[in-house]
């Protein structure tokens, strides 16, 4: 049986045969829209009406600032249920949703900038995405910040600063 890694790299080596652009464009690799921990991963629904989680849940207070994690065109903005959504049209097609933000402020076809404030949070930050009209794992599109070791001197002394930290990506483990 073959592993899992194996799988990866071979659908990988053909996704980047199918893609003219790369893999880059085919796994992008964002900045979290938020600064907190995950306390609820993707759960895919087994039927359309089915029980699950369609995005990730953020551990966040009301408040927070959400960025926006691609440039796109707003969607759709507003609230439903009490709930107020975002969502954001990316260059690849992809739906990103931001939900449970406090207030709106954006109009259908409005331009949002990669890194641009969504809104602030009003608890627990909902962040999905679609690929067509499915809902996926917005897991592998998130990098995670890492800091590079650095050595400290032994007599007590300040050192050198620590180097910024770098945006690497999840599953893919590009830089």
């Amino acid at each position: 049986m073959l592993s899992v890694r194996f799988r990866v790299s071979l659908l990988l080596v053909v996704l980047s045969w199918l893609a003219p652009a790369g893999l880059a464009q085919a796994l992008p690799c964002w900045q979290p829209p938020v600064i907190a921990p995950v306390t609820d991963p993707f759960r895919e629904p087994r039927c359309r009406w089915c029980p699950g989680n369609r995005g990730l849940e953020f551990g966040t207070a009301a408040g927070v600032r959400v960025r926006s994690v691609a440039t796109g065109r707003i969607a759709f903005s507003g609230p439903v249920a009490g709930t107020v959504y975002v969502v954001v049209r990316d260059g690849g097609g992809r739906r990103i949703t931001y939900a449970n933000l406090e207030g709106e402020s954006f109009s259908v076809g409005d331009l949002l900038v990669r890194g641009q404030t969504v809104g602030r949070t009003a608890g627990r930050l909902h962040f999905g995405v679609r690929v067509g009209g499915r809902y996926v794992d917005p897991a592998p599109f998130l990098g995670r910040w890492v800091h590079a070791a650095r050595l400290i001197p032994l007599d007590g002394g300040p050192g050198n600063p620590p180097p910024p930290p770098r945006l690497r990506c999840g599953s893919g483990g590009r830089d």
